[in-house]
């Protein structure tokens, strides 16, 4: 893979203009797919196999006006104290709201004084009235927005409290200055390593490039393959991340090349024949972490990882062809002006000078470890595993209107249905009953709400309602406690444990969905799904690591320390987002469960990600040692070549995450810190600490490999023996300083 790499890299630099025109036309030809595509749609959490689902579908098919996907509304009226919602001026302020909703895209506004509605409270202080909308939520205009706060303001005034809540109120999530921080961030970072604004804005560009041909074409793919606006954000995220990373180490081992006194381009050949094949294997951990999500059979998730792991290929490849290209065109300017000065003739420090001016914290750093691996590992470990202690009391579930922020206009309608209704009113409870093997359908209706109703934790049962051709029927039953609580999650088991004895009894077949019950089955999947996926996508980068590292025990330590960082980072999740702990400096304002997806996303990305540094990292360790320095020289000489370039990565990466945090969609505020605390454990404590500390510790074991999966095991050369093995002898004598030898790859 070296060799190749190695005649691609000087191709790319030779034919620069032809390479970079290349990448613009992807670019122009995204951007042109992108403009004409159709809106993309919203995610669709189908559950395929679930109760919750089968009920879904079930309605699609016999009932379909109960299972439209119009938006809806909900407006809440409650009357000043000591007076009744049903008062005349109070009721005509609510008559008058109702009027202000109907027509344009409103399909029907429900009146709460009719007999029989349930719309108003039992102290008659509180009504809501329901507005169904002939279009999807993502289809609501602005217009119909405006209506709907411009009714509420007029019934405020004349002395109503009115909140309005319901789907129809989404708008697309606000992400701030996400983008624009990270990038900030990055570039301090990149000017700090490399000392040139060259330098620093070739993996920026390069980087942005590649995300903004990967984002345009799932934009312009978006309502063919159903892929959202969350989907893109996904992508942007770890696309912009990994590919400043990337771009970021092959342009470092080209600076350090020339430094060796070699040709351009043989420098940038050699840059992506030994630091492009560490960019392809790390490239291809984070492609089988993403690709691995579709291993949980959730649509949505699936549709984000391969949308993701898509970007992440278009990462690599921009790094392995656009960056040596990038480096061509920038020429001597890959250094800063004043080592141009200083060295006019050649513009690039000779190797010996190069390494007097760089700092040498990483190979003292190392030299620490390497005395104190003990006192390194115990502490490190403890301090990882503290952290991860709150993921014992964990909860999750999917955030609906009572997590939103308590100064929302929705939060408080959630709230004000809970004072007149009680707190399951949120999450009321769809039962489905398939009549057609009941020989008296109307009968077995009957007998599933009486069924229902003597259920524990159940307040109220609609009478069923059955379809045109009478072979379904459909009630709501109102649970006592609200969709969060666990006590819901037991009385929707406790139903459905009755289907089996109705089935016997009345040959009808009950199915509970509902947003509660979708919720109660998404969080089940995802626990289902977890042991699966962690054997999936472990035992495959396992397998990809022992050929890189040809080793054993590498690929086992790097796991076990990926296990660690992420209980941590999902730890520190719980620890902000469901118990408050410093909430207030990230700006969550609600509290709340853990999103379902999120542990089971966080190990996908997370481990990638993880093995970035894993690879970058111990790849140079591995280069010296086989070239021959022993196990604790070698850790000193992988830190001294790559500390400072990783330590800039992680850096760039977590910047990149946090910049999410601004986003005011909890689920991507959630995802940006848990990513960004997840890389800053795995960077900087499980890589720079635990990793050197278990390797000497282990001493020449570490390198051990049967001999008989040697054998079986294809050699790829990430190290470039093979590659320098090839060279023509004038290239070799070049070469003569080993690379373990080489200057650090950063600096000035």
């Amino acid at each position: 893979m070296a060799t190749f790499l190695y005649k691609l890299g000087r191709l790319a630099f030779r034919r620069r203009r032809i390479v970079a025109l290349i990448w613009v036309a992807l670019l122009v030809a995204a951007g042109v797919g992108a403009s004409t595509a159709s809106t993309p749609p919203d995610d669709d959490f189908a559950l395929p196999g679930t109760q919750a689902q089968k009920a879904f579908d079930l309605l699609e098919d016999r009932v379909p006006e109960a299972n439209a996907e119009g938006a809806t509304a909900r407006m809440v009226f409650r009357a000043p104290t000591g007076e009744k919602i049903t008062a005349g001026p109070n009721k005509a302020a609510v008559e008058k709201a109702r009027e202000e909703l109907s027509g344009g895209q409103a399909a029907g506004v429900s009146d709460p004084f009719a007999k029989g509605s349930g719309a108003v409270s039992k102290d008659g202080s509180i009504a809501y009235a329901s507005v169904q909308y002939k279009v999807p939520a993502q289809d609501i205009t602005d217009k119909t927005r405006e209506g709907l706060a411009d009714a509420a303001k007029e019934a405020r005034e004349t002395g109503l409290t009115v909140e309005t809540g319901g789907d129809a109120l989404l708008v697309e999530p606000e992400m701030g200055n996400a983008e624009v921080i990270g990038i900030g961030i990055a570039a301090v970072v990149l000017i700090l390593t490399f000392g040139s604004l060259i330098a620093a804005g070739l993996p920026l560009v390069t980087a942005l490039i590649g995300v903004m041909i990967g984002i345009s074409s799932i934009t312009a793919l978006g309502a063919t393959l159903g892929l959202s606006a969350n989907t893109t954000t996904l992508a942007m995220m770890i696309g912009l991340a990994v590919g400043i990373d990337y771009a970021l180490f092959i342009a470092s081992r080209y600076r350090a090349e020339l430094t060796e006194g070699r040709e351009r381009e043989e420098a940038a050949g050699r840059a992506v024949g030994t630091a492009g094949s560490a960019v392809v294997f790390a490239g291809l951990t984070v492609v089988i972490a993403l690709v691995g999500l579709s291993v949980v059979n959730i649509p949505v998730l699936t549709k984000m990882g391969m949308a993701a792991a898509g970007t992440v290929v278009i990462a690599v490849l921009v790094a392995l062809t656009l960056v040596p290209a990038a480096l061509g065109m920038v020429g001597k300017r890959i250094f800063g002006r004043r080592v141009r000065k200083a060295y006019p003739a050649t513009g690039v420090p000779p190797a010996a000078d190069a390494e007097g001016q760089r700092p040498k914290a990483g190979a003292r750093w190392a030299g620490f470890v390497l005395r104190r691996p003990v006192l390194v590992l115990v502490t490190a470990v403890l301090a990882l595993g503290a952290l991860a202690l709150p993921v014992g009391s964990m909860q999750l579930g999917l955030p609906d209107e009572g997590n939103q922020p308590e100064s929302t206009t929705q939060r408080k309608a959630y709230d004000l249905l809970s004072d007149g209704f009680g707190a399951g009113f949120n999450g009321p409870l769809m039962g489905v009953v398939d009549l057609k093997g009941a020989d008296d359908p109307k009968a077995a209706a009957a007998e599933v709400q009486k069924r229902l109703q003597k259920t524990d934790g159940v307040v109220a049962v609609s009478p069923p309602q059955l379809n045109k051709s009478g072979d379904t029927a459909t009630l709501t039953a109102v649970p006592k406690y609200g969709p969060s609580d666990e006590r819901t999650e037991k009385i929707v088991h406790d139903i459905r444990d009755q289907s089996d004895a109705i089935e016997k009894k009345t040959g009808a077949t009950l199915l509970v969905t509902g947003a509660t019950a979708v919720a109660i089955d998404f969080s089940q999947v995802m626990n289902d799904a977890l042991v699966p996926y962690l054997a999936l996508v472990v035992g495959l980068a396992f397998v990809l690591l022992m050929l890189v590292f040809r080793s054993v025990l590498v690929p086992l330590k790097a796991a076990l320390g990926f296990l660690l960082s992420v209980l941590a980072a999902l730890g520190s999740v719980v620890a902000v987002f469901q118990w408050g702990w410093l909430a207030g400096l990230i700006g969550v304002e609600q509290t709340g469960p853990i999103m379902s997806m999120m542990p089971i996303f966080m190990i996908g990305v997370i481990f990638g990600l993880a093995m970035d540094y894993e690879v970058f990292l111990v790849t140079r360790m591995r280069e010296a040692h086989v070239h021959g320095e022993g196990p604790g020289q070698a850790i000193v000489t992988g830190f001294r070549l790559g500390a400072r370039v990783v330590t800039a990565a992680g850096v760039i990466m977590i910047s990149v995450f946090a910049g999410f945090i601004g986003s005011s969609e909890a689920m991507i505020k959630m995802m940006g810190f848990g990513l960004a605390v997840a890389i800053l454990f795995d960077a900087f404590v499980v890589r720079m600490a635990i990793v050197p500390a278990v390797l000497a510790l282990l001493g020449e074991r570490a390198w051990w490999l049967p001999r008989w999966l040697d054998r079986l095991l294809p050699n790829v050369d990430v190290e470039g023996e093979g590659l320098r093995k090839e060279l023509n002898p004038d290239q070799v004598s070049a070469a003569a300083v080993p690379p373990a030898r080489e200057p650090e790859r950063t600096g000035v």
